[in-house]
């Protein structure tokens, strides 16, 4: 019996930190997502002890990343945002924006080219899907006019990071050697396969995903029903890239999106949720795993720069655009603190770009101090609207 097990060695280690500091967080009323992220950073490389594998670790974070935004397909719902598409899309757009040129001008301060300071300024354009739901829930606000209009905007602004995804790779290369083959090429190239992806995703995806679902269903056995989902999801997303050049990513997301017409979506959310929930914390643990704590003694005011344009900055302008549509200051003030933070988007965004070579590794570390950091005081600012409320005797809408 080989003594040598790297995977489960940094299965177990991976997940029983998770649980250790999910625990202190959640006691601490904190998201859980800081402990991961913790977890993360104690037995990554930067930091002594125990160290878990990385290549492993990276891997694993993949499935998280596919079974995450196959998850937000799931959830994607076309009505939810039509009955807010008014404020929504125009609100998220500029907003995005509005975001990514205070990152771009951050950026020429670090010393960067203004491409990378668009990139960085757009992975921190865009809140945590997990962080937003549970802060509306918890404060009872998911069905009230503010907290649809939240989830809205959080839809636009994953479409907008979706379609990020499938871009970065034609920005990378647009410098390539060939000068034939140019940027308005590579752009109508990736975009063809994105289309043709989309394309055989809902004529024949929509058809066939919901039949052997039904077929599966009808056998009783609720684990064949939960492999076939699993198969599904992962099987397209490895499709999209082999066979179309997109991302997990993006395979991932539009499976749940042509599953969530089906009539056995709930079922298939329901199912899958606690595989889903283990793998997106191994996803927030390896994405601590690349952490440098060091980042916070090496680039203090730079770390302090980013905490405000997600804090500050992303949050001014959320209310500055939301009052401009005519809402009342409560919905601007709930609109705003739910968009205070950023979570799964900017690390998958920001790990593509460092992939490509878009951003340097310091930015990594900037964006996952500005999350560690947004994502403990989003409670702290949803507590100060709630006392607010109370002391105005404004009632939620």
């Amino acid at each position: 019996m080989p003594h040598s097990l790297p995977l489960i060695t940094t299965l177990v280690g991976a997940l029983t930190m998770a649980f250790i500091f999910g625990m202190i967080a959640h006691r601490l009323r904190l998201s859980n997502m800081v402990g991961y992220l913790l977890a993360g950073v104690l037995i990554g490389p930067f930091t002594p002890g125990f160290v878990a594998d990385q290549a492993l670790a990276a891997e694993l974070a993949e499935l998280g990343v596919i079974l995450l935004m196959f998850g937000v397909g799931l959830h994607f719902s076309v009505k939810d945002l039509l009955s807010v598409k008014f404020i929504a899309i125009p609100g998220a757009i500029l907003q995005i924006v509005l975001a990514t040129l205070l990152g771009a001008l951050a950026g020429k301060l670090f010393g960067w080219s203004w491409i990378t300071g668009l990139v960085f300024g757009l992975s921190l354009s865009t809140a945590s899907t997990v962080v937003l739901l549970r802060a509306l829930e918890s404060k009872g606000l998911l069905m009230k006019r503010e907290g649809q209009i939240a989830i809205g905007w959080l839809i636009v602004e994953d479409l907008v990071m979706v379609l990020a995804l499938v871009l970065l790779p034609v920005l990378a290369h647009s410098g390539d050697a060939d000068p034939a083959f140019n940027l308005w090429q590579q752009l109508g190239v990736t975009l063809g396969k994105v289309f043709a992806f989309i394309v055989l995703m809902f004529v024949i995806g929509r058809r066939l995903i919901p039949l052997v679902l039904k077929h599966t269903a009808s056998t009783g056995s609720g684990e064949l029903f939960t492999l076939a989902v699993l198969v599904i999801a992962l099987g397209i997303a490895f499709g999209a890239v082999k066979l179309f050049g997109v991302s997990f990513a993006l395979g991932a997301f539009f499976a749940g999106v042509v599953l969530s017409g089906s009539e056995l979506s709930h079922k298939a959310a329901h199912d899958t949720l606690p595989l889903r929930d283990a793998f997106a914390v191994l996803f927030f643990v390896s994405v601590g795993m690349l952490f440098d704590p060091a980042i916070l003694l090496r680039a203090p005011l730079a770390v302090l720069l980013t905490v405000l344009i997600i804090i500050a900055g992303k949050s001014l302008a959320a209310y500055g655009l939301v009052r401009l549509f005519g809402y009342s200051n409560s919905v601007a003030l709930t609109i705003s603190a739910s968009l205070a933070q950023i979570g799964e988007f900017a690390f998958i965004l920001t790990g593509l770009a460092i992939y490509l070579k878009l951003l340097p590794n310091e930015a990594r570390d900037l964006v996952l101090a500005g999350a560690i950091f947004s994502i403990m005081l989003n409670p702290f600012l949803f507590g100060w609207l709630e006392k607010y409320r109370e002391k105005k005797q404004i009632p939620a809408e």
